[in-house]
């Protein structure tokens, strides 16, 4: 008996699709539905909605084989989070008419997503949130205000959690939707940083008409269906480059563009490198772990874990990298001409350490605050009692809030 490996099963579609549709004459859109079509989009999906039920570990071998051929890239490069967590969370709750309309122009990059979740008094207690949706027939009615949200400037498509009932338990009364962003009463507004970008937006939503069709989710599920999102936002978040790349990799370059090596200083800031190289290639390490567990079918605090690392890990990086520029660490070349499009903050130029050090503090509060991430490992790794909640129990409408 002959046993297929899944790595056999992959390499006829990809042929066939790099035969049929040659990369350097096929229009991007075109060549990135094809390969939605082939079941090359997220292996890990099911067949017929951009996968082929193969292991996700086969996938960073697939992109890279046919980046080498010249394929354009996909919307898990131009918009991560639509990708990302949002793909993964229609192709779960989704309906097969929610599926079908958007997941293949999420990945060919034809429809930007966000996610509108946080709020100003509703951030890392999310299930807190107050902006509400009330039925009306066949839709529903939103109103409330939501923040941080990341590329809300680009998008067309966001998944809103809302309130649809105040009178229950918090977590309880959370329903996900749907929402075309350019719909009658959504209104956005970006916010600037102090980097000089504008990645993050606050959304005013107002009787906003969103169709019953558009939910995701039984009505009163939302918590249980943004979970889903929250941890496929976890295993989204920036990934550590290869060994000795990325940030560590100018950090490092900036060490060997020093004149003074010998110093007691200089073998001071020398033996600091040295422990941040360590920390990266830890770090990397977990990550591919993490990797290896989600392949195993598992989508836990690994999530957690991996998320809390990349943030504690990346600001202490960026500081230690502006003392080895010393003075000219105070330096930037302006806050004009920052790109503000999501996923596309450049470690590039003369001033990459500069601009990766005032954007790490950023890194604390995506995808969920270093606190929360610590709670989730203290309660779901080390088994420690949950944190004292007031409130559980006791229907939202009563709750005091800010």
């Amino acid at each position: 008996m002959v046993t297929i490996t899944e790595q056999e099963v992959l390499d006829q579609p990809v042929e066939e699709l790099l035969k049929n549709h040659p990369p350097a004459s096929t229009p991007p859109v075109d060549f990135l539905g094809a390969q939605y079509d082939a079941g090359l989009a997220w292996l890990h999906f099911p067949e017929g909605w951009g996968g082929l039920s193969l292991s996700i570990d086969l996938q960073e071998g697939l992109d890279a084989r046919l980046a080498a051929a010249g394929a354009p890239p996909s919307g898990r490069v131009t918009n991560p989070i639509g990708a990302g967590q949002i793909a993964m969370t229609l192709l779960t709750y989704g309906s097969e008419d929610q599926k079908r309309r958007y997941l293949r122009a999420i990945f060919t990059g034809e429809q930007y997503w966000c996610q509108l979740f946080s709020e100003p008094g509703s951030g890392s207690d999310l299930a807190s949130l107050s902006t509400r949706a009330v039925r009306d027939g066949e839709e529903w009615v939103v109103n409330g205000q939501k923040v941080w949200t990341s590329g809300a400037h680009q998008a067309q498509y966001a998944i809103l959690l809302a309130r649809t009932d105040p009178d229950v338990e918090k977590h309880a009364g959370l329903t996900q939707f749907v929402v075309d962003m350019r719909a009658p009463g959504v209104e956005v507004r970006p916010l600037r940083q102090m980097s000089g970008g504008a990645e993050f937006n606050e959304v005013f939503l107002t009787d906003v008409h969103i169709p019953d069709s558009e939910r995701l989710g039984d009505v009163g599920a939302g918590w249980s269906v943004s979970n889903t999102t929250l941890m496929a936002e976890r295993y989204n978040m920036p990934r550590t480059p290869e060994r000795g790349s990325g940030p560590i990799g100018i950090a490092v370059g900036i060490w060997q563009d020093r004149k003074d090596k010998s110093s007691a200083h200089a073998r001071a800031l020398r033996a600091e490198l040295l422990r941040h190289w360590v920390n990266a290639e830890v770090l990397r390490l977990l990550q591919a772990r993490a990797a290896a567990l989600r392949a195993a079918g598992s989508a836990g605090a690994e999530g957690s874990l991996g998320k809390l690392a990349v943030s504690v890990a990346s600001r202490d990086l960026s500081a230690f990298t502006l003392d080895l520029l010393g003075m000219q660490g105070s330096l930037l070349d302006g806050y004009d001409n920052v790109s503000s499009e999501f996923g596309r903050r450049s470690l590039e130029g003369p001033y990459a350490a500069q601009r990766g050090f005032v954007g790490s503090p950023g890194m604390a509060i995506a995808g969920g605050t270093d606190n929360i991430q610590r709670n989730i490992i203290g309660e779901r790794v080390l088994g420690l009692p949950r944190e004292p909640a007031p409130d559980r129990g006791i229907p939202w409408s009563e709750t005091l809030r800010n």
